[in-house]
């Protein structure tokens, strides 16, 4: 069936595109440039060994013809040639002295009356009511009565009727061959891409509330079967995106709910009793939820960035122990908790000062929102590394949620929602480590509170 596509120039049959198509197609004409070869130097080795074979029994028997005729015991009829063979004994005045039967009577084939040694060459000679073509091997020698030409050969049309008869075999058995062939290949190529249809099918099928489908794997250990595993594990990463991305929605609403509540409350009170309301602890109450949702809003904006692969800014040589101890300072007036940094000292590192401040922000801030009394905070420099470490004498993490602390949005005890965290500055700090050619860990086995440490390539 024919169809007009755009830009083609004209007609094309529909179908013939397709990977099924252009394989049967090109296995087809490689086949064929191969048995049209392949018939080729048939019938060229057929003509060969047949008129090999024929010079070989006319040489052996001009060799036998001048050793009779040296005895003198030529014959008149000369048999033993085949119904194909002619054979002459002629001597030196041309009278023929002795036939093969069915060219008795006749004239000398040739008038070459040359040496001893033996030569070919292409005559033309009666048979019956035609003239053929024969091709005649001729050679002189000596017999009692003078000196005599053997003439014995074969006629051409034999081997021509031999290789003709081969070639009609052939222009009528290599495109029946070729066309099973083709046939073949178009069943056993459309076996092998239905399954890949089925795969193109299943997935296509797919939509974006059915990510936990998975395509149909072959049980044959093959290209296909590799195919079916490789959009599974595809259809694995965008079922876990997709959640990750479900799960980030609803914690950042909820999140972000909270503190738009609590102001709405607060200014719902004050409007509602004007009179009674107290200007300024509104107005801290205020603050208060507005940097929870300013922090939260900036850690989002954070790992939107990143996740969205935007260019960061170069990276730069740095003193991490100024935003170390700055950092300190900004929070001490508005935490009821001793910060202790009489372990920092000097760490040159190179990195972004935006991203290393705000990943010791979050590290202070996080020990300081559970911390009890104490936030142990050292900075030191030891073999290439930069070690940072912010500990605190909380309640620490729970063993059952360790491996799952720098995961955004994770919140072990829920107790602290309570406090003006955001769930991300774990995930956020640890992102930054990681870029900057580091870690972040959690140090395990300190009791009580939890122990936080940043490794980093130091400067130079």
């Amino acid at each position: 069936m024919a169809e007009e596509r755009p830009g083609s120039g004209g007609w094309q049959l529909r179908g013939w595109g397709t990977v099924r198509a252009r394989t049967t197609l090109l296995a087809s004409a490689v086949t064929a440039l191969a048995l049209v070869a392949g018939a080729v130097a048939l019938a060229l080795t057929l003509e060969s060994q047949l008129t090999h074979r024929d010079d070989a029994v006319a040489q052996s028997r001009v060799r036998d013809l001048l050793a009779v005729a040296r005895a003198g015991e030529l014959p008149v009829r000369l048999a033993g040639l085949g119904d194909e063979g002619v054979g002459q004994v002629i001597d030196a005045r041309g009278t023929v002295l002795a036939a093969s039967a069915n060219i008795a009577g006749r004239p000398a084939l040739t008038e070459d009356r040359g040496g001893s040694s033996l030569r070919v060459s292409t005559l033309a000679g009666p048979d019956d009511d035609e003239t053929e073509r024969y091709r005649v091997w001729i050679a002189a020698g000596p017999s009692p009565d003078g000196p005599v030409t053997v003439v014995v050969g074969t006629s051409l049309e034999s081997v021509a009727e031999a290789t003709r008869t081969l070639r009609g075999a052939l222009l009528v058995g290599v495109p029946i061959l070729l066309l099973l062939l083709a046939l073949a290949i178009w069943a056993f190529v459309g076996r092998a891409l239905r399954r890949i249809d089925q795969i193109t099918t299943a997935v296509d099928g797919i939509g974006e509330s059915e990510l936990d489908r998975r395509v149909p794997t072959p049980a044959a250990d093959d290209e296909v079967r590799r195919l079916a595993l490789t959009m599974n594990r595809m259809l694995d990463r965008l079922e876990a995106a997709s959640l990750r991305q479900r799960d980030f929605v609803a914690d950042a609403s909820h999140d972000l709910q909270s503190p738009l509540a609590a102001l709405r409350t607060q200014l719902e009170i004050a409007s509602a009793h004007p009179g009674r309301a107290d200007v300024r602890g509104l107005a801290a109450d205020l603050l208060v939820s507005c940097a929870e949702m300013e922090q939260l809003v900036g850690d989002l904006l954070y790992l939107a960035v990143q996740d969205g692969g935007v260019p960061r800014p170069l990276a730069a040589l740095l003193d991490l122990d100024d935003l170390v101890l700055e950092e300190t300072l900004r929070i001490r007036p508005d935490t009821g908790v001793a910060i202790d940094t009489a372990g920092v000292s000097a760490a040159p590192v190179v990195g972004e000062a935006a991203d290393l401040r705000r990943l010791v922000r979050n590290l202070i801030d996080n020990a300081a929102r559970h911390a009890r009394s104490r936030v142990r905070v050292t900075l030191v420099v030891d073999q290439g590394e930069v070690v940072l470490d912010v500990a605190d004498d909380g309640p620490g993490v729970p063993v059952a949620d360790r491996a799952r602390v720098f995961d955004r949005f994770y919140r072990g005890d829920p107790a602290r929602s309570g406090h003006a965290g955001s769930g991300l500055g774990l995930a956020i700090a640890s992102d930054i480590a990681v870029r900057h050619g580091g870690e972040l860990t959690l140090v395990e086995g300190r009791s009580p509170g939890a122990h936080f440490r940043v490794r980093l390539p130091v400067a130079g």
